[in-house]
């Protein structure tokens, strides 16, 4: 039983760290579009429009001889596409164009508190000890990787914008931690497909900007064409990321997920070294190390907290046993195959 919870783990981690690894890949090749003057909002369109057609068929295919699960199940996956899709990709671009992008970016992980004040509102348990240390060290590391010190006071507009794109990303390791009998990869086509319509229709009543660019784009400084770059954005930094992400997600739970998907942050990092030449000082170096500490305390505090939850389970119901509410079926879940 221990080891099989291990080996259950083991996977949500690697998957987990495999999709913060395809998101990180998205900016080099987003940013040599916008570059080339494409505007955010038609890059993000086409990047989520284009993951859901890539993975309808093998949606389509995953869904053989249950489809009775799908009417059930839809309302779910497209609230995470509304949610989790649009309304954190959209928050996060309009905050990005008020306010430096790392600014954006750092309220836009606050979301990570607001999934352990969503469990801490519904069990009324405060979070494990560890876990709280985690979250101070977390957001500490990512503030050293993000190098955001000195810069001005941000505009009001943009942090409420901010904050969507946080509940946004809150709603991601939430609702891909839900229980569902949908196939992980039919889940994310759903809700790919949800968030592509929204952000249309966000183009067209011109809340979004959507503008085309130059058919030619430049990456790690050799020209390309532009269909290149939204190939890498369509099936690596959208449609695999998505998918690892929600099977990492039900592996792991929702708050252990969005501790490690704050590893995103370092991916990036790294590939921007890789592909634009930016090599990351010695402080965001630092911040790395601080963030992983703060996934460690996290990890144990999780574990620490199930730990005490079973031995209360086990006493539940006995003599001089307390029958306590039941903790919401957050943490972990198998993935529908």
């Amino acid at each position: 039983m221990v080891e099989a919870m291990r080996r259950h783990v083991g996977l949500g981690l690697i998957a987990m760290l495999a999709s913060c690894a395809a998101f990180g890949t998205s900016g080099p090749f987003a940013k040599s579009l916008m570059t080339a003057g494409w505007s955010p909002g038609a890059v993000v369109l086409i990047r989520i429009a284009g993951a859901a057609l890539v993975l309808a068929p093998f949606g389509l295919w995953s869904m053989r001889g249950r489809w009775g699960t799908l009417r059930s199940e839809l309302p779910l996956a497209a609230f995470y596409g509304t949610l989790a899709v649009a309304a954190a990709q959209l928050g996060y671009f309009q905050a990005v164009s008020r306010m430096p992008v790392g600014v954006a970016l750092l309220i836009e992980y606050l979301g990570i508190i607001i999934v352990v004040l969503w469990v801490w509102a519904l069990t009324r348990r405060a979070p494990h000890r560890l876990t709280g240390v985690g979250i101070v060290l977390a957001l500490a590391g990512l503030a050293l990787v993000l190098d955001v010190t000195g810069q001005s006071t941000p505009s009001l507009v943009g942090v409420l914008w901010g904050l969507l794109a946080a509940v946004g990303l809150a709603g991601h390791y939430v609702l891909a931690g839900r229980p569902t009998a949908l196939p992980a990869v039919a889940f994310a086509g759903v809700g790919l497909t949800s968030g592509a319509v929204v952000l249309a229709l966000a183009g067209l009543i011109g809340v979004l900007p959507m503008e085309a660019g130059a058919s030619t784009v430049v990456i790690a400084g050799t020209s390309a064409p532009a269909w290149v770059a939204f190939a890498e954005l369509v099936l690596i930094a959208a449609a695999l990321a998505y998918v690892l992400g929600i099977l990492g997600a039900r592996h792991l739970g929702s708050t252990l997920a969005s501790f490690v998907g704050l590893t995103e942050v370092i991916f990036a990092v790294a590939f921007a070294w890789v592909l634009l030449g930016e090599l990351p000082g010695l402080i965001q170096l630092v911040g790395g190390l601080v963030l992983l500490s703060g996934v460690v305390a996290v990890r144990l505090g999780e574990r620490d907290e199930a730990r005490a939850a079973s031995h209360t389970t086990t006493h539940a119901g006995t003599p001089g046993g307390h029958d306590e509410p039941a903790r919401p079926d957050f943490e972990v879940h198998s993935p529908v195959a």
